[in-house]
Formats: structure tokens, C-alpha cells, sequence
């Protein structure tokens, strides 16, 4: 993208307002200057603070012009032509003196033509001079730019006589993550990165991503979840984990973007306590990526537009943070179909926007959704192209428990032989992952209150007095089991 040839064009087809949000003041002051002098336009700004004066000439202020309706008065009275940029105009607007003024500069643009640029990190402008306006944002830095960057405070670094560690697959990483910030802000973290020790660490990824998630401002509705785990902490799966493996390198490795489509993303069904969010988180955690949770019920809101606006800001947050994966987890809770109205139609539109994101988006986001319910899911939505598959994970088999009883046993710092896990196994016939898990809690319970260290007896008697999922919903498990034997890829 060019800025340079972008902002002009939006100039030279005599827009008479022209929005510009951003945090980059300097960069945008830069750029207008650039162009009022390859132009040839004489060049003012306006502050509260400074009122109106030259860009860049040492003469005084034009006198009492810091009230923007002086200013504003003072630029409609003038008979030069050019470009008035406006600073933090935003609180302003809110007048109805400066807005008249405003559009009357702005009807008066076929005379003299005089251009406001109005710069900030926000400006909302009402529908009749939102009509008369066109918006410009500045482009991101690529990944060559960040490199630039990164080449740059590396070399200031070392001419103070220290050498920089780390290895160049988490400096690469470090670039992927900083795509999408200011020039200015990824300047400041990699700073940050190289300064706090002189090492490129993963803590320094982990921070990078807190800090950069913070500065996008997601308002509480997208979550970066830091804690993503591996496959190494998921049981079984084996074929849902060979299909991600091969998908890897064209979505976070060498080969993205290079001819292979990137993969889309995977929903994930099963019955309860079987693994599915556990598997959703490790697939960031395998790729190196970042993972952010979509939950819908923060999204939600009582008046008309806000729970689709919403939706809207978070998918863009994502798009922001891209690469990475976005979580969904119980999605049928969000988009379960609203055949009664009860909701006004908030749940079909919800569904729409979702719909239209993921058939349109070109960020590499790749999106793991979740749900036990599939009758609540819309056909729209399990269609083929919205997810590349449909996994069913189901309740472990006897190898698969025997290899979860062995994670947890690990986890807590026992050691997996001392136990029958055979035994252990076989007595867990019909547990979920998550029932296993809580079985070796309350036996740990179990064996401390009774002044004894863990043993497989204790963990027997635990299981043998659960009643899992399977049992208590069999019927309702038998159900959704049979309807994916045939219409979903088993995960395992």
C-alpha cells in the first residue's frame, strides 16, 4: 500500500472533509507535508493548544484561533486555498456552532477549494457531513519493514559493545506477531524485547502479544489465551493431529502464502469432557501462534445493532493480531437458530455477519470452533468451505485412557509405572478425558486424608463410585454418536 499515493488521490478528487484516525500524529503530519509541497497547497494545522498557524513556519498563531469556531471562522473568512488540518477535533464536534461551520467550509469547496483534514484517534462525524467526507488509515508495516526495524535496533544494540542472543526462528516469530502494529509501536517493543536482557526469548513473544492485544483495545471481548499448551498434553486425537501437522507449514511455516491454500480452520463435536477445548488451545501452541477466544456471551447486548457491531470490532481485533487462531468454544450457543423470534433475530444476524467474515476474510486467522450439540447448529454454518473439517472426538478408547491416566500422573509429578494403567483403564471404560482427570483428584484427596501416598487402589475407588457422562446422558450420547459416525472425520 502506498500512503503517499493513496492520500493524494483521496485529496485531488475534492472531498472537502477527509478523516483520518490514527494514534501516528507525527507520520500523518509527515505525509500532508509531503504532499502539500509536491502540490504545491499551502499547508495549515489547528490545535487547542496552538490554534491555527503555517505548518513548519516560525511565524506566530493567527491571533485567538485555540477555540476550534475561531479557527474554523478565521479558515472560512480566508481566501487561500489548501489544506487545514485539524487535531483532535473529536470533543468538538459535539457543538452545533462548529458543525455548521464545518459544512458551510465544506458547501463552499466549489469556490475556494480548502480541504479539512481532520486527525485523530477517533472522529465520528454526523450523516450530512459524513456524506461530504472520505476516510484515509494508514497502512500497516509489512514484514520486510518490522525486519527493517528489527535490523536497525539490533546493530544500535551491539555498537554498545553487547552481542544479542536468541535464535533466528524466534526472531522470525518476534516479525510475524509485530505485522500489523504502528511503525512507532513495533519500534517500541522490539526495543523492549532486546533491551530487558539482551535475549529473543519466547517471554519476549509472550509480552509482545499481551501488550500488542492491549494496545488494539478489544474492550474485554476477544481474550488472548497465553496459556496454549501442546499435543504432547492431549490424548489420542492421532488423526485430528497428523491432519494438523500437514497443514502447518502452509498456514505458520515456510511454505504460507507460497502457492498452497492456507487451511481455514476446524470444528470440533464430541461429547463432553472429551478434549475438544484442550485440542483447540494446543493447535496455537503447536503452530507458535497466538490464541485469542471468541466467548458469545460477552458479545451480546440489549439494544438494536450493538451484539453485531460487536462481533464486527472483535473479528477485527483478530484480523489485527492475524496470524493466529480464534477459539470458539460452545458456538452453538451463539448461533443457535431463533426459529421463534424470541431474541429479535439477533442470533440470525450474529449468524450473517459470522458467515460473511468467513467466506471474505484474507487475514490468516485460522478458526477453531467447538460445540456438543450439532442439532442447535445452523446447515449454513457446516457447510462445506465455512470449515475445511468436521472432527468428531469421542470418548477414548482403552489406549487412549491408558495414555491420559499417564498426562495426569505426570502433570503432578508421579510417576505413570507405579501404576496399573492397564487396570486403571479398563475400571474407566465410558470416562471423558475430564472424568479421568477429576477421578486422580479426589483419590489424591482420598490418599492425603488417609496420611498415605497415592496408589492405583485409591484411584479405583474413585472411578469405581463415578457414574460418567456416558452413563448418566446415554441416551443422548448414543444420539450424537451416531449421528457422526457417518457424517464427521473421527478425530482419533
Amino acid at each position: 500500500m502506498n500512503d503517499l499515493h493513496d492520500l493524494t488521490l483521496i485529496l485531488k478528487s475534492r472531498f472537502p472533509i477527509v478523516t483520518i484516525e490514527t494514534h501516528e500524529e507525527p507520520r500523518v503530519q509527515a505525509l500532508l507535508e509531503r504532499i502539500a509541497n509536491l502540490e504545491q497547497w499551502p499547508l495549515w494545522t489547528w490545535s487547542v493548544t496552538q490554534g491555527l498557524k503555517r505548518f513548519l513556519v516560525s511565524e506566530n498563531a493567527v491571533y485567538e484561533t485555540r477555540e476550534l469556531a475561531a479557527a474554523l471562522r478565521n479558515i472560512e473568512s480566508s481566501p487561500s486555498l489548501g489544506l487545514y488540518v485539524l487535531m483532535d477535533p473529536d470533543p468538538f464536534l459535539q457543538d452545533a456552532v462548529n458543525l455548521r461551520l464545518i459544512k458551510e467550509i465544506a458547501l463552499g469547496y466549489h469556490r475556494i477549494a480548502k480541504t479539512l483534514v481532520l486527525v485523530g484517534h477517533r472522529i465520528e462525524l454526523p450523516p450530512d457531513l459524513k456524506r461530504m467526507s472520505a476516510s484515509f488509515t494508514l497502512s500497516m508495516p509489512d514484514a520486510g519493514q518490522v525486519r527493517k526495524i528489527l535490523a536497525e535496533e539490533v546493530q544500535l544494540w551491539q555498537q554498545g559493545g553487547s552481542k544479542l542472543k536468541g535464535d533466528p526462528q524466534t526472531a522470525n516469530t518476534l516479525v510475524q506477531h509485530l505485522v500489523g502494529m504502528s511503525l512507532d509501536d513495533a519500534r517500541r517493543l522490539i526495543r523492549q524485547a532486546i533491551r530487558d536482557d539482551g535475549l529473543l526469548s519466547h517471554a519476549d513473544i509472550a509480552r509482545v502479544l499481551k501488550l500488542k492485544h492491549e494496545a488494539l483495545g478489544s474492550s474485554g471481548l476477544l481474550e488472548l489465551e497465553l496459556d496454549t499448551g501442546s499435543f504432547a498434553d492431549v490424548g489420542g486425537q492421532k488423526n485430528l493431529k497428523r491432519w494438523l501437522a500437514l497443514r502447518r507449514s502452509a498456514f505458520a511455516g515456510a511454505q504460507a502464502g507460497q502457492g498452497l491454500d492456507a487451511p481455514k480452520g476446524i470444528l470440533l463435536l464430541g461429547v463432553q469432557g472429551a478434549g475438544k477445548s484442550l485440542a483447540a488451545k494446543s493447535i496455537a501452541g503447536s503452530w507458535g501462534l497466538p490464541l485469542l477466544r471468541l466467548d458469545f456471551a460477552t458479545l451480546y447486548n440489549k439494544y438494536h445493532g450493538e451484539t453485531e457491531r460487536n462481533l464486527r470490532e472483535s473479528l477485527k481485533q483478530a484480523e489485527a493480531m492475524a496470524p493466529c487462531v480464534l477459539w470458539i468454544d460452545e458456538i452453538e450457543k451463539g448461533l443457535a437458530p431463533d426459529d421463534g423470534g424470541s431474541d429479535g433475530g439477533v442470533s440470525r444476524r450474529v449468524l450473517g455477519t459470522l458467515l460473511t467474515w468467513m467466506t471474505e476474510r484474507k487475514a490468516r486467522i485460522f478458526l477453531a470452533a467447538t460445540a456438543n450439540d450439532i442439532s442447535r447448529l445452523p446447515p449454513e454454518l457446516l457447510r462445506k468451505g465455512r470449515f475445511d473439517e468436521i472432527f468428531f472426538v469421542d470418548l477414548p478408547d482403552g489406549e487412549t485412557r491408558q495414555e491420559i491416566f499417564r498426562i495426569h500422573f505426570r502433570r503432578r509429578q508421579l510417576d505413570p509405572a507405579a501404576f496399573d494403567l492397564a487396570q486403571l483403564a479398563q475400571a474407566a471404560e465410558g470416562f471423558s478425558g475430564a472424568e479421568i482427570e477429576q477421578a486422580i483428584v479426589a483419590a489424591l484427596y482420598e490418599a492425603q486424608g488417609a496420611g498415605q501416598p497415592l496408589a492405583a487402589s485409591h484411584v479405583l475407588g474413585e472411578v469405581r463410585r463415578t457414574r460418567p457422562l456416558s452413563v448418566v446422558m446415554a441416551e443422548k450420547v448414543a444420539e450424537l454418536r451416531a449421528w457422526a459416525a457417518s457424517r464427521t472425520v473421527p478425530a482419533n
